[in-house]
């Protein structure tokens, strides 16, 4: 699949994640933070999204861009094999989004 000429598609992971046995909030910064830095070594934009304050959840969200739409679709493939891998937590959700030229409101 090819996208248009001149054309730029992002793509947008969401993963909704359950933590194991996390105490305070600076434990659940010690699992997350890991996760985060191996998806950034993906050329990637990622965060942790949702209410910082719930101890056993987290929302992990991944954003990349590119001209070619098949391959925001193949990165955010691979991001979301690396979180539903991490042994730390369990995934309850994941959501996708890519936009591009089509999505144009004006």
């Amino acid at each position: 699949m090819t996208g248009a000429e001149g054309a730029v598609y992002v793509g947008v992971l969401e993963c909704d994640v359950l933590l194991g046995a996390v105490g305070s909030l600076k434990h659940k910064r010690a699992v997350v933070r890991p996760v985060l830095a191996r998806l950034r070594r993906l050329d990637v934009a990622v965060t942790e999204g949702g209410d910082p304050d719930r101890l056993r959840r987290a929302l992990i969200a991944v954003a990349t861009v590119s001209s070619d739409p098949g391959q925001v679709h193949r990165v955010l493939d691979t991001c979301e094999r690396q979180v539903a891998g991490e042994v730390e937590f369990e995934v309850l959700s994941t959501r996708r989004r890519v936009f591009g030229a089509h999505d144009e409101g004006d």
